[in-house]
């Protein structure tokens, strides 16, 4: 008994210790149930922006140093020459643009100019000038095609067709709209 006491006495000095894990298994479950979804994210987070960087630092220097010593000098001079070619071309075909709207531009100028020198020399006659302009327009119509004359509506001109008077219109009566809910859904 006395080999017992000691041991109880010895053991009384002693801080208990947990045998089993139970104390740190539930610590962990109640922190993961917490904060478990968050560290998920976390966690993935991590992983892309590690693969990111990765693929960034190890994939564009080896990129950049294969595409420059795969190309050979005279195929880049090649292509620098047919790129300047195309780039001339295009500016040839825009400054043509240019000169045949320039040229319009000045057609246009001297039409209006010269069409103010009619209107006001028709004016210091007296004459009007827009009447001289559609009898100058039909001229050349007459001389350019036949002229056809315009259909005129027998029906309306028979009828004793007064749009002031409001009777005889036909189907082009006003109604009001109507009175209750609209109709929808």
């Amino acid at each position: 008994m006395e080999a017992a006491d000691d041991a109880r006495v010895s053991n009384e000095g002693v801080p208990p210790q947990n045998q089993d894990l139970t104390l740190i298994h539930t610590s962990v479950a109640a922190f993961l149930s917490d904060y478990g979804w968050y560290l998920l994210f976390l966690g993935v987070g991590v992983y892309l922006l590690i693969q990111h960087l990765s693929k960034k630092r190890s994939g564009g220097n080896e990129s950049q140093s294969a595409s420059a010593v795969n190309q050979d000098p005279a195929s880049v001079a090649r292509r620098q020459e047919a790129v300047e070619v195309s780039r001339q071309r295009m500016q040839e075909e825009l400054n043509a643009r240019a000169e045949e709207f320039k040229e319009k531009q000045k057609r246009l100028e001297e039409e209006k100019r010269r069409q103010k020198i009619e209107m006001w020399e028709s004016m210091k006659e007296g004459k009007s000038f827009k009447g001289n302009a559609r009898v100058a327009q039909n001229t050349e119509e007459a001389s350019s095609s036949t002229v056809l004359k315009p259909k005129t509506d027998q029906r309306l001109r028979n009828s004793g067709y007064n749009p002031l008077s409001g009777d005889g219109g036909g189907t082009c009566s006003w109604r009001p709209g109507r009175r209750g809910p609209s109709a929808g859904g």
